[in-house]
């Protein structure tokens, strides 16, 4: 893997000597969406069982390898998606969450998943404010849960809420316990409130790994917009899984995007999770759609507008650069996420050299066999219409508006 292909081209520092010797990459990393359970806990965001089934379906033919498919307690409608999800064998290992309570694993045997997210409050504070529990009953229904799930065959995971912003003695004396007087295959190290900076999260991997030797999963908010990166710096510490969901859909600021973590592995750590990248924009449009939710235009990856070109300089450089170097106005292919081709628009920024595309695209280029069909003044009174224009309707310009300017210059 190199950080120039003619799918990318990122920095060549990204793979320095110097830079990957910090690299603990676990040989094989998965990744576990969580868009069916966390994504759905954003405000405002229902997914009814045929959504949840259709989202998983998506997931699965992007190569996905886990998918969290919901809390059986939830609802009843929630038990039946999910049970319907593994019905299909759709590919990918299906994962149930559950709060570590007897009752919640049970439910999660009988829809027949390969395993459960077993979660906990796990720092004093949360326990004793927000749920208002003595220390030792977080403990005791930990160990109870994770022996049940056991015993019913269940790949368990345990999952210490706010386990980040926790005394870090208590935090490790507590996962240890759970670890020996109760069960899991593997530990999620889990930033709920996404309190944790990217320079923290190697400390924290390497802390518990001191304590357990256990498969560790990441599972990271985005409440200051690290979610993505800390995942990734976590995975280079050496953890296993990645807890993601669709466009970062979630409680609050939600979680880490999947699309972030899957390029930027890919394009800067050379680390590739076999996902069909092809089928990252479809599916962000396909899960947004459902949710009644947009992101941003210029979203990297996802974005609708992120392949617009308004900039008169940058129209300039896809004229002299074409779609053979068009990796030099970005750093992946539009192809590569399965975007569309790069458009030139018309707006406030635009220059000469977008007018002169639109011009040709309305059937009227500037000059033909080195005719000059257009002379510059001409051309030069279109583009401050077109700045004008824009700065009235205070947006990008229409063919409609373009093709009445046109009408109103004589062209």
């Amino acid at each position: 893997m190199t950080y120039k292909t003619e799918k990318w081209f990122t920095s060549p520092w990204n793979f320095a000597e110097e830079v990957r010797a910090q690299l603990n990459f676990a040989p094989k990393i998965e990744l576990h969406d969580v868009t069916l359970r966390d994504g759905e806990q954003q405000a405002g965001v229902t997914f009814c069982a045929d959504d949840k089934i259709r989202i998983a379906e998506k997931l699965a033919e992007a190569g996905v390898h886990r998918i969290e498919a919901g809390m059986p307690a939830v609802s009843k409608e929630d038990e039946a998606a999910i049970k319907e999800i593994v019905k299909r064998n759709l590919g990918p290992k299906i994962f149930a969450f559950g709060r570590c309570m007897k009752e919640d694993v049970k439910r999660a045997v009988d829809c027949g998943v390969d395993g459960i997210v077993v979660e906990i409050p796990s720092s004093e504070h949360i326990i004793e404010y927000a749920y208002r529990w003595p220390l030792e009953k977080a403990i005791d229904l930990s160990i109870e849960a994770t022996l049940y799930a056991k015993e019913n065959g269940l790949y368990t995971v345990f999952f210490p809420i706010d386990g980040s912003r926790a005394d870090i003695n208590w935090f490790l004396d507590l996962i240890q316990r759970i670890e020996k007087e109760g069960h899991m295959d593997a530990l999620a190290v889990v930033d709920t409130f996404g309190g944790c900076s990217p320079s923290a999260i190697p400390y924290l991997i390497r802390k518990i790994k001191e304590r357990i030797n256990k498969p560790l999963e990441t599972h990271f908010h985005d409440d200051f917009g690290l979610g993505a990166a800390n995942t990734i710096l976590g995975l280079a510490a050496g953890a296993n899984v990645a807890h993601t969901t669709v466009s970062a859909l979630g409680e609050r600021a939600g979680n880490a995007a999947y699309e972030d973590v899957v390029m930027a592995l890919l394009t800067m750590y050379g680390v590739d999770l076999g996902i069909k990248t092809e089928k990252l924009y479809e599916i962000s449009k396909f899960v947004r759609e459902l949710a009644g939710v947009e992101v941003r235009g210029n979203r990297g990856i996802v974005g609708d507008d992120i392949f617009k070109i308004e900039s008169g300089i940058i129209s300039g450089w896809l004229k002299n650069c074409g779609h053979e170097h068009a990796l030099e106005l970005s750093p992946y292919r539009w192809d590569l996420v399965g975007q569309s081709a790069p458009e030139v628009v018309l707006g406030k920024n635009s220059g000469a050299d977008s007018v002169k595309m639109w011009l040709e695209r309305v059937g009227k280029p500037v000059a033909v066999d080195e005719v000059t069909l257009i002379p510059e003044e001409k051309l030069l009174e279109i583009l401050q219409k077109v700045k004008a224009r824009a700065l009235a309707k205070r947006s990008l310009l229409t063919l409609r508006d373009f093709e009445n300017i046109l009408a109103e210059t004589g062209v």
